[in-house]
């Protein structure tokens, strides 16, 4: 069994491989969810706005792109709009999973702030603060509070959703995993050791995600002493 794990994992700089996938999928996916979170969050402004072209285009965006299949998204952009460009598969990929997460995103922050109780700001507003500090101090608190549980789903999500960037020629974790399963003819023990790499992924966003937790905890605990 060790001479069999080695041969997968390890010979001829199999790991060194290994490596560059697993660093394909980090990046692709920390830049996606960088501009997602940037773009859902335009988005979810528009959505909640008053200004109802605005307004129609941003539901209309989430409503399209949350109902398409990522991988179909990948391919359109890849060898339709993009196809003369020149841009990287990595490029289009970060696109893609950027306006993907987008999307996602803009429903989260919008969910959140729908469920922030408005009595709150407009008893701020009643003692001077003005309307960003009320927003600030009052609303946006609750908004991430209430968000963070879903936006971690959806990180550990959007890390699943790149292993399709193979399609494009982008020669990801998944993708190394596809090519080390034919090269040494192990299927099984290959894919098992791939899923476990994707689930150290998803348990080191969960460890942050309760690391940052325990910091707000600690730091609620010392204002009160």
């Amino acid at each position: 069994m060790a001479d069999t794990l080695y041969t997968i994992f390890v010979k001829d700089g199999a790991w060194l491989t290994i490596l560059k996938g697993l660093w394909a999928t980090m990046q692709i996916s920390a830049l996606s969810l960088l501009f997602g979170t940037l773009l859902g969050t335009a988005i979810c402004y528009l959505r909640v706005g008053n200004f109802k072209p605005a307004k129609f285009f941003a539901k209309i965006y989430i409503s399209i792109i949350r109902g398409s299949p990522v991988l179909m998204l990948l391919m359109l952009l890849f060898y339709g709009i993009f196809a003369r460009t020149g841009l990287s598969p990595i490029t289009v990929a970060v696109i893609t999973f950027s306006l993907h997460t987008a999307a996602y995103v803009a429903e989260i922050l919008r969910s959140s702030l729908m469920a922030v109780d408005v009595g709150q700001v407009e008893a701020a507003r009643t003692l001077g603060f003005s309307k960003f500090q009320a927003f600030r101090l009052v609303a946006l608190p609750q908004i991430i509070r209430i968000a963070k549980p879903v936006y971690q789903s959806t990180i550990i999500n959007l890390v699943q959703w790149t292993s399709v960037v193979g399609y494009v020629s982008i020669t990801d974790l998944t993708r190394v995993i596809n090519n080390t399963a034919a090269r040494t003819m192990q299927p099984m023990i290959t894919i098992i050791g791939g899923m476990i790499l994707y689930l150290l992924l998803a348990y080191l966003i969960n460890g942050i995600f309760a690391w940052l937790d325990r910091r707000e905890q600690r730091k609620q605990e010392a204002s009160k002493l």
